[in-house]
């Protein structure tokens, strides 16, 4: 095992991906590389914007025979898992420690079985409020990145990372049960982004509307009885404490999900409502409201889809 992480790999340089590159960036450019594929490289060969200011970063396309990653953070969608682990393969080496960003309870699994469960750490952010417009970065809160060592095989990888976050000012936390916080994250996912979505609603909206919170947790109690089932305790004390984090982001703020939707973009509510719907079969549990949720966000989608072509401007 390495005795100190000295460098690091990020691929998905989005609205959440941005904010921890450019703080390691702060603290050394030469300490951060950008994977992309040969078709993404280019739109970043001029910089990218974040809060403003234009960082130049190391760009790579990964190959055969280049040096494996010390530390490889992944913050793509959840529909770009598959093509991101083909992607940073060639950077996957004996010592390599791998943690995704990824929203949802399922891309450590895929990603273990790719390159094994002692390179994977369980991981999310939480408290970004970053929007991504005309590919341009625009944040007020760092948020933090959770992580932990879930896999009995990933042992001792945590203080690794701790060690390396702390010296480049990453926020983070290592709480004592992961999977119960990335479960608690997923059941926010679940309310907020989905219903935002939908209601074309920021941060604000939550923070001044009774009826949208109440549609939030709604979406958000259908995971409590599925996470019971599969040995994670939530309950509505978890739900409140959301509320309570979304009260101190900004108001203009808005959800990843409603950002892809303005913009036309895949959701990722396979990720969020599909995962319920199938967790509820699993289990004989309903879940009308999740139900709902992905056919109306599915219609939004086929809609947009439907539309561009017949789009002019």
């Amino acid at each position: 095992m390495s005795k100190e992480i000295k460098s690091v790999h990020l691929i998905g340089l989005g609205a959440v991906g941005s904010i921890y590159a450019s703080i390691i960036h702060q603290y050394d450019n030469s300490c951060i590389r950008i994977i992309l594929d040969n078709e993404r490289i280019e739109r970043y060969k001029n910089g990218a914007v974040i809060n403003g200011k234009r960082y130049f970063f190391d760009l790579t396309v990964p190959k055969a025979g280049d040096k494996p990653a010390e530390l490889i953070l992944i913050a793509v969608k959840g529909h770009h898992l598959k093509e991101s682990i083909e992607l940073i393969s060639p950077l996957v080496g004996r010592d390599t420690i791998i943690i995704s960003l990824l929203n949802g309870i399922t891309s450590e699994d895929c990603l273990s079985s790719a390159f094994g469960p002692e390179k994977v750490l369980h991981g999310f952010c939480v408290g970004t409020d970053a929007v991504r417009e005309n590919n341009e970065v625009i944040f007020h809160n760092t948020g933090k990145i959770v992580f932990g060592e879930h896999y009995p095989e990933a042992k001792g990888k945590a203080e690794l990372v701790s060690e390396f976050f702390t010296r480049t000012g990453i926020p983070f936390s290592v709480p004592d049960d992961i999977l119960k916080q990335m479960w608690w994250k997923f059941m926010m996912n679940v309310g907020v982004n989905q219903t935002s979505a939908i209601l074309k609603a920021p941060y604000g909206v939550y923070q001044t509307m009774r009826e949208a919170r109440e549609l939030m947790a709604s979406a958000c109690r259908e995971v409590i009885p599925l996470a019971e089932k599969e040995g994670i305790h939530l309950s509505e004390a978890d739900i409140d404490e959301y509320m309570n984090l979304i009260s101190v982001l900004s108001p203009s703020g808005k959800t990843s999900m409603l950002q892809d939707m303005e913009a036309g973009r895949k959701t990722e509510v396979e990720s969020f409502a599909l995962t319920v719907v199938n967790l509820g079969k699993k289990h004989g549990i309903p879940t009308p409201v999740n139900e709902m949720l992905y056919r109306m966000i599915k219609v939004m989608e086929l809609n947009q889809h439907l539309a561009k072509p017949a789009d002019k401007t």
